[in-house]
């Protein structure tokens, strides 16, 4: 049986749609599918010429280019292990994890990211910059003395067993963990996603999240491109509401993926500026963060397509379930859909499976998912027993197969033995018709062990206030899981990819809670 990698998938997707647009930068240039794997086998030949060799790790930091993904795409061609950086890092920051992932090589867009650049010498990590040349369709890699040999690329055959990314872990309730994926990990992937989405060559669709992080990278670009789909890159190199419609129109898009936090910006955009036209979409995907059921309806009234809600982790290759397109049975309200291409189990704490109806730690297991951190043996302890990875989140089986989540372990609120999920409080908070975001969270409390607090951000022009969120909390929510307090602010922090953070939210609002105002983050 020939071995299942990424890179074999790309390669058969150039040759049999050569000629089919696979990846634009919107505005200013396009490359088929043929020209793409002609770009990123050059960058390849140079890398290895440089002395990449199988195993390496090499660290990218850039925004979302056409440099980006033929990069990428080179790196892992090489047998090489590739470690996209957020280039918003601080120092100390890329310091932490170019060392944790022991890069032996740094590549960044000719500006360079002065931040990870510091890092760098500070490690001795070996620097170059990577610029493509439209008129050759060739990468140049600088400072290089090398010239770019086929030949020795040529006898490089990826494995299914070569690592292929590594990532770490968002952190948020713990220190970042770093994901060694292989080739065979992200080809079972993307063939999920590609399968449960039915993405063929006909589709086409606009990044809007980081290409660093495993929603983005897989979901969307890498995802397309095995599909022989077409992407689009926006011209600033990141997500920008004011162009997005523009760029979808243009580019016949078909579809996007999101995380909540967007989709939300592109709601209110549609609200304060509605465009003359939207395109006609088949779907709207919402992952990485729970998705409030009123956004949800909004999407879909507005915009007139289904919109699927997914669950995914690092740890499996992005994916583990969604809901599916209408034809093959459709969004079922409050869950995130049913397992794609992997064995999933609800677990009690003795490893034994529970029946439909019954919560447990959702646990999973296929060729999507890693087979451990690295140098982790604490987290891979834990997180690996009875056969299955834990996922660390609590959920139930409905009857008809739906995954419904309750909340992360850590972040359920234990308010004198009622286990409560912030996730159901943050659904109500955010239906009501004046609240734009909204997160809630356990604190201490001398009677109950945890008491719930919640910090919202009022739409433009309201004049919600505490009294009002709590009133309307009494008439949905039973008096357990009311709030206690309300904190209003305007902002919350998140991660790069739109995830909030709990745990610093309530260190936040719980340092501010003698205050009258409430100050943004970071003033």
């Amino acid at each position: 049986m020939e071995s299942l990698t990424l890179t074999g998938l790309l390669k058969k997707s150039a040759t049999d749609f050569p000629n089919r647009r696979a990846l634009s930068v919107c505005g200013k240039l396009d490359f088929t599918h043929a020209q793409l794997q002609e770009l990123v086998d050059h960058a390849a030949s140079l890398l290895v010429a440089c002395g990449v060799a199988p195993g390496d790790v090499v660290a990218l930091t850039f925004p979302n280019t056409v440099e980006f993904v033929a990069m990428f795409l080179a790196v892992i061609r090489c047998r090489a292990t590739a470690a996209p950086l957020n280039a918003a890092y601080t120092a100390e920051e890329f310091e932490f994890y170019l060392s944790d992932s022991e890069s032996k090589l740094l590549i960044t867009s000719a500006e360079g990211v002065q931040s990870a650049l510091s890092a760098a010498l500070k490690l001795n990590i070996r620097h170059v910059s990577a610029t493509i040349h439209l008129e050759t369709n060739k990468v140049s890699l600088s400072p290089s003395e090398t010239e770019a040999n086929l030949e020795l690329l040529a006898e490089l055959v990826n494995d299914s067993s070569d690592v292929a990314l590594f990532l770490h872990t968002s952190g948020t309730t713990s220190r970042p963990k770093g994901v060694p994926l292989t080739q065979l990990n992200l080809a079972s992937s993307v063939l999920n996603i590609k399968s449960v989405y039915r993405i063929t060559e006909s589709d086409s669709t606009v990044i809007v999240l980081p290409l660093f992080h495993v929603h983005g990278l897989l979901a969307g670009l890498l995802s397309s491109l095995v599909s022989g789909a077409a992407v689009a890159l926006p011209s600033a190199g990141r997500f920008s509401a004011s162009t997005f419609w523009q760029d979808m129109v243009t580019y016949n898009a078909t579809w996007y993926t999101a995380v909540p936090t967007i989709h939300q910006i592109i709601l209110d955009r549609h609200v304060s500026k509605p465009e003359a036209s939207y395109p006609k979409l088949r779907f709207i995907r919402s992952c990485s963060a729970s998705l409030a059921p009123a956004i949800l309806e909004r999407l879909e009234e507005t915009f007139g397509a289904p919109v699927l809600e997914a669950y995914a982790m690092t740890e499996a290759s992005h994916l583990m379930t969604s809901n599916p397109l209408p034809e093959d049975g459709g969004h079922k309200s409050g869950s995130v859909g049913r397992p794609v291409g992997q064995e999933m189990a609800i677990l009690n704490e003795n490893g034994v499976v529970q029946p439909a109806g019954v919560n447990g730690e959702v646990c999973i297991r296929g060729p999507n998912v890693t087979k451990g951190y690295k140098n982790n043996p604490e987290a891979n302890k834990s997180a690996f027993q009875f056969g299955w990875f834990h996922t660390g989140d609590i959920g139930v089986f409905d009857s008809d197969g739906y995954l419904h989540l309750v909340g992360r372990i850590k972040e359920l609120i234990n308010r004198g033995g009622e286990k409560i999920s912030p996730i159901e409080v943050d659904a109500v908070l955010l239906s009501h018709p004046e609240i734009a975001q909204a997160v809630c969270f356990g604190v201490p409390d001398e009677k109950y062990g945890e008491e719930i607090n919640c910090a919202i951000i009022p739409r433009e022009g309201s004049k919600i206030d505490e009294a009002e969120v709590v009133s309307y909390c009494k008439k949905n929510l039973a008096s357990f899981k009311v709030p206690k307090k309300v904190f209003i602010t305007d902002s919350v922090p998140k991660t790069a990819t739109g995830k909030i953070q709990r745990r610093i939210v309530s260190e936040h609002f719980l340092a501010q809670i003698s205050t009258a105002k409430v100050p943004k983050f970071g003033a």
